[in-house]
């Protein structure tokens, strides 16, 4: 039986469909981990492996909505974190079920007749995820508080066995694939999403011990999953890197400060990387967008395509054309830094204290590729798409659903 969601087309699964965003993880971190990662190697081996392109900004909301709803934030409206509504003058937080423009594939399944499951680390994304959905959806950062009411489920802790950690500790991660295998283990749903936490990767580069030990320990609990005869995939909702300079301070440049100095009158820029869990980054990414009056559109670009460590300055119908973003969630310009430079205000705006001694971060061109790797071969097209370069991480459940013969 198909489903057809977002005009795209699913077949409706015969065996559990589980994929995995593995928040923050570029290639780089799995193949520095593969002597300690023998489960994922063995998938590897047995399946299908390759790189896909994230969605841009390479950020955590915008590629986990596109994986849940198998489009890019054109269709779906969540371009990051925060946007800048002009006409009331403020800036505003995209955590409300609201402002998703499409339903979900995962409440479409579910609405079909399939049991669905979400476990997601942080809460910012459990109602955005689990929007609609007729199923079970809860985070592990408020897991101690779960009802059968708001979540399909309760008594996650008891069950699990011990207590969850914080969303600064590695094993929130952990945490997150072992709760996916116990809902395997009691419930055996049809479809399952799990969606990590990027802090190891934040703070941690691939090859340190810090996140050998991680992936070692997230290699324990794919293997549970994969053990369980289920149809997985693992992708990332975008990679990682360092963004310091050589003293290991962050290497930043404070648009905002920037543009009053060179005489744009009241810039505005927004920061989508910006949420409620700033520790690990100081709101500091490689994606923004800048609002300027008409008149000095073209003075600022100028002023900012000429700042050492911009990448690209895009207005805004190119950034639409080029990265299918929603017109009406971006500013009059967006901004790209390079590989090892991150975007700011002002210096005044940002608390920089917990990674003035060093910052990983994300958002750019540079941390678009990413893992894709399925536990089963898949259909000759398919595979020629993934051998080319034309696959995005959102296509992963569409994959999984109809390119898998184990189906």
């Amino acid at each position: 039986m198909k489903l057809t969601i977002n005009n795209r087309d699913y077949q409706l699964p015969e065996k559990p469909v589980v994929y995995i965003c593995m928040d923050g993880t570029s290639k780089e971190y799995f193949e520095a981990a593969h002597h300690v990662m023998p489960n994922l190697e063995r998938i590897r081996q047995r399946g299908t492996s390759g790189i896909a392109l994230s969605v841009i900004p390479s950020f955590t909301n915008p590629n986990n909505l596109s994986l849940v709803t198998g489009v890019p934030p054109a269709v779906h409206g969540i371009s990051g974190n925060f946007y800048y509504d002009r006409d009331a003058d403020r800036e505003i937080m995209m955590n409300d079920p609201a402002f998703l423009r499409c339903p979900t594939v995962l409440a479409g399944m579910a609405a079909a007749g399939k049991s669905v499951a979400v476990v997601t680390t942080k809460d910012k994304l459990r109602r955005l995820l689990g929007k609609d959905l007729k199923g079970i959806c809860f985070s592990i950062e408020c897991a101690h508080e779960a009802t059968e009411a708001e979540n399909g489920i309760s008594d996650i802790i008891r069950s699990i066995g011990r207590p969850a950690p914080g969303v600064y500790d590695p094993e929130c991660s952990v945490y997150c694939l072992e709760a996916g295998a116990w809902l395997l283990q009691q419930f055996r749903p049809d479809v399952l999403y799990l969606s990590t936490t990027d802090y190891v990767q934040h703070k941690f580069a691939p090859d340190a011990p810090e996140a050998l030990d991680f992936y070692a320990r997230i290699d324990h609990f794919l293997g549970m999953i994969d053990d369980q005869d289920v149809i997985l995939g693992i992708t990332a909702d975008h990679g990682m890197n360092s963004k310091t300079n050589e003293d290991g301070s962050p290497r930043v440049r404070f648009l905002e400060t920037i543009l009053l100095e060179n005489g744009i009158t009241r810039p505005r820029v927004i920061l989508p990387i910006t949420d409620p869990y700033v520790v690990h980054h100081g709101a500091l990414g490689s994606f923004a967008t800048v609002y300027v009056a008409g008149e000095e559109l073209e003075n600022a670009r100028t002023i900012l395509r000429a700042i050492h460590g911009v990448e690209l300055v895009l207005t805004r119908d190119d950034a639409v054309e080029r990265f299918s973003l929603p017109a009406d969630r971006i500013g009059d310009l967006v901004v790209l830094g390079n590989e090892c430079t991150v975007l700011g205000r002002t210096p005044e705006w940002h608390d920089l204290s917990s990674v003035s001694k060093g910052l990983r971060s994300h958002g750019g061109l540079h941390e678009q590729a990413v893992p894709f790797i399925i536990n089963q071969p898949i259909d000759d097209k398919r595979v020629r798409l993934l051998r080319d370069g034309r696959v995005r991480n959102y296509d992963i459940l569409e994959f999984l659903c109809n390119g898998v013969d184990a189906q």
